[in-house]
């Protein structure tokens, strides 16, 4: 390992919105270098050109404190702001000019150039569509509700804290996708079958399984030193949950190593949820 995979470089996400867009660009670019560590800094509404030095004199700080050019991820749209950016000493990934400048010549038409345009709440049918999947998961997280699961396109299943919740959220928050979940207890290993409010939801379903080490570890973090988080119970569920879920003809995935977004692709492809607007 060389001595720049030992350090930590900085890496900033700048917009002049609100550096989503930025920070999934450059997540996406610096996951194909995973020994190389990253401290993220988001700095999100740089529309002006003072604001645009403020961001200068961080990301040289930056540079100074870690002994190597920060890197930044921009998605400035004014010239005059991104131009007073590039002052800063950094390595520089430009959304415009290393993507859209280029459509715009084999297009032979100039682009909006207004970052974010989809997110918008002038998209009236897909946010309205996106809020109702945030509301119904929210109402059906962790199997608190039992009612209207048909209107679910998604039912997620597994033991406690192998990433059920957060993958819920998001998809329906980038997708919406009504995602429900419910959690496999003790008592459903015992009878060794579904719960019986999701047996007629059995198309809808799909299985979340988790390493045991990497269970108990997540759980030691709520409940330190109890019975739920020792690692022999994480083993005895996991085991449990896997067969009941192969009983069951239930697919799964494992989400110890996998993103949100891996984890949500491979759902969506499984259950054939078509979301078009997004």
């Amino acid at each position: 390992m060389t001595l720049q995979q030992r350090q930590t470089r900085t890496v900033f996400f700048v917009s002049d919105g609100t550096g989503i867009t930025a920070e999934t660009l450059g997540h996406s670019l610096l996951a194909q270098f995973p020994e190389a560590k990253f401290r993220h800094v988001r700095v999100p509404f740089i529309d002006s050109v003072d604001k645009a030095k403020d961001a200068v004199f961080r990301i040289n700080d930056a540079g100074k404190r870690d002994g190597m050019r920060p890197l930044v991820v921009s998605t400035l749209v004014n010239q005059v702001t991104a131009d007073t950016l590039r002052q800063a000493q950094a390595h520089f990934v430009d959304l415009f000019l290393t993507f859209i400048e280029p459509l715009e010549m084999e297009l032979g038409m100039k682009s909006a150039h207004t970052i974010g345009r989809f997110h918008g709440i002038a998209d009236g049918s897909s946010y309205t569509r996106r809020i109702d999947a945030i509301n119904f998961t929210l109402s059906h997280d962790d199997g608190v509700s039992h009612e209207n699961l048909d209107e679910a396109d998604v039912i997620l299943v597994g033991v406690s804290r192998s990433g059920k919740t957060p993958t819920s959220l998001y998809l329906a928050m980038q997708f919406g996708v009504r995602a429900a979940n419910y959690p496999l207890i003790p008592e459903d290993f015992e009878r060794n079958r579904i719960p019986q409010e999701l047996t007629k939801h059995r198309t809808k379903l799909f299985g979340l399984t988790i390493t045991p080490e990497r269970l108990s570890q997540i759980r030691q973090e709520r409940r330190p030193n109890s019975v739920y988080a020792s690692l022999e119970n994480c083993k005895f569920e996991i085991e449990a949950a896997s067969r009941l879920m192969r009983r069951e003809q239930i697919p799964f995935i494992d989400s110890t190593a996998r993103s949100i977004e891996e984890i949500s692709a491979k759902i969506m492809q499984d259950i054939r949820i078509d979301k078009n607007g997004f």
